[in-house]
């Protein structure tokens, strides 16, 4: 088969297949229900969003809220509280870690000399202890730990094995230990994304299976017919994910070129296969929570699931643009780069659907804040993404520090404002206790969102400059980098505020378990559910 018909043939089947699913949504084939979009209320309940004082939403409704339903609500958390605790404890911990470092290596980029005495604070050592601190530490320990208090919410019954799932985060977390350990040591496996020996991943592919375990589990357990969006997300991502561990670990199995690529198909996956669908499925869920309103379209929502599902998988390969690699290969994922602006648009348009008319909450919700911020960082960094892929955008950005940008406006401005937003939510349903201060809340957000955007244009302008000099023929190497370093230290600033927003979002948790005041005891059929915090 020649290049033109594999590409051809797999351009025709995502657009199929596209087709067929959006036909199938219009035609309401695959619902039970008129609109599954309010499975993840109460009966009674849309119209008054969630508080912390859920007996208010019960006067306001004139008693037509289902008590059994959020009877139930009350059992799920109570039977995910410890589990998502422990998640989240070791999250604030590695988002410490991964702050401390990063911060290190952005200085070390211009002030080499900086913090030289010790082999492991060397940039090339730091830098990779930043990446794997963030890629196994804190993005996956703040997005299992919102799955497991999300999706027994949504499937109305308590968690089945959470033992299992603290098992195996405390497997998952000794590995990291590990492999951070051998990372400084200088014991790597040499790819990025990759680095930690195949060794230390056994261990990682048992703490994460032991994980899965319970959400399998309940799932069997669910007492709902339909399941919504966000369980499609997370539960995707659960089998996503041990797939592509698997296949870019397995030891031996890539060599050379073959290894190169499989480096860049593992590295993207990880982020838009992984990472993305926990982020959206947490917008999905706690958007309408938040505002007392389902979704404005149902539909639109699986539209961008399957639409990243479908496109998704092969995007990575834009990142060997150049490369010895075969051309129809890098061909293939541009056009699957530009493909994934249909699930983008489909996310952006229900998003802002869906908010229309409720803007004001963002004033007193600051999980409304840091998700609906996120949302649309996620709209930039994907269309960003999609154009970077071209090769007249290519031949500037790559081997940049633009590329730099887009990684973090993506992880950072995305996915982990997300999961902020998602831990205010969620963990004083899990301790019985308010945020103390919620002036933090609010200096938190602001320090990030400045943080980020002052990184991101920096090295976004650098990196583009950078790769303008390096095409340059007139102009030598050396003033390429020389042109960057203002903008350098603009990312060390931006790092700065970023990293200084992780220690005030960690010690308003620590405050708030160490002298945070209870809830008074409430009167709503809620709380009143045993074993309720």
């Amino acid at each position: 088969m020649n290049t033109l018909s594999i590409l051809m043939s797999a351009f025709v089947l995502s657009l199929v297949g596209l087709g067929f699913f959006i036909w199938s949504q219009r035609s309401r084939l695959l619902s039970r229900r008129a609109d599954g979009s309010e499975v993840i209320f109460a009966h009674g309940e849309i119209g008054h969003p969630e508080t912390l004082t859920p007996n208010r939403a019960l006067e306001a409704g004139a008693g037509t809220v289902d008590s059994q339903e959020l009877l139930d609500r009350a059992a799920a958390d109570a039977s995910t509280a410890p589990v998502v605790f422990f998640f989240y404890c070791c999250a604030f911990v590695w988002l410490l870690v991964a702050s401390a470092a990063g911060l290190t290596a952005s200085i070390k980029l211009h002030a080499p000399d900086w913090l030289v005495s010790e082999a492991w604070l060397s940039f090339g050592r730091i830098r990779t202890l930043h990446l794997n601190a963030v890629a196994y530490g804190w993005a996956p320990m703040a997005g299992l730990g919102t799955a497991l208090f999300i999706i027994p919410r949504l499937l109305k019954t308590e968690l089945v094995g959470g033992r299992y799932a603290v098992l195996g985060g405390a497997m998952w977390n000794a590995a990291l230990v590990a492999g951070l350990g051998s990372l400084a040591y200088g014991v790597s496996d040499g790819m990025e994304w990759l680095e930690i020996p195949w060794q230390i991943d056994i261990l990682f592919v048992a703490g994460g299976a032991l994980v899965g375990l319970p959400l399998i589990l309940t799932l069997l357990r669910r007492k709902v017919a339909h399941l919504y969006v966000s369980v499609w997300y997370m539960g995707c991502a659960l089998f996503w994910f041990p797939v592509l561990f698997f296949v870019a670990n397995f030891p031996g199995l890539h060599r050379g070129v073959e290894a190169a690529t499989m480096n860049w198909w593992f590295g993207h996956n990880v982020l838009g296969l992984f990472y993305t669908p926990l982020a959206l499925a947490s917008i999905y869920y706690f958007l309408p929570k938040l505002i007392g309103r389902p979704i404005q379209s149902y539909n639109l929502s699986l539209v961008g699931f399957w639409g990243l599902a479908f496109f998704y998988g092969q995007v990575g390969g834009h990142h060997l643009v150049g490369g010895p690699v075969p051309a129809w290969l890098v061909t293939l994922s541009i056009v699957q780069s530009m493909m994934m602006i249909l699930p983008v648009v489909a996310f952006t348009v229900n998003q802002h659907l869906t908010l229309k008319g409720h803007v004001s909450a963002l004033r007193h919700s600051p999980t409304l804040q840091f998700i609906c911020l996120g949302g649309l960082m996620y709209v930039a960094s994907s269309v960003q993404g999609s154009f970077e892929a071209l090769r007249s955008v290519n031949v500037i950005t790559h081997f940049t520090h633009y590329t730099v940008a887009h990684a973090h406006l993506g992880l950072y401005g995305f996915v982990t404002m997300v999961f902020f937003g998602a831990i205010y939510f969620v963990v004083p349903r899990v301790t019985g206790r308010d945020w103390p201060w919620p002036r933090l809340i609010s200096l938190h957000f602001w320090l990030a969102a400045i943080g980020i955007a002052i990184y991101f244009v920096s090295l976004t302008i650098g990196g583009w400059l950078q790769g303008s000099a390096m095409l340059d023929e007139s102009r030598g190497f050396m003033e390429s980098v020389q042109i960057t370093l203002p903008y350098l230290q603009g990312r060390s600033v931006g790092g700065a505020l970023m990293a200084l927003s992780h220690v005030v979002f960690a010690a308003h948790f620590v405050r708030l378990l160490i002298g945070g005041e209870r809830r008074p005891a409430q009167s709503s059929a809620y709380l009143s559910a045993p074993g309720a915090i």
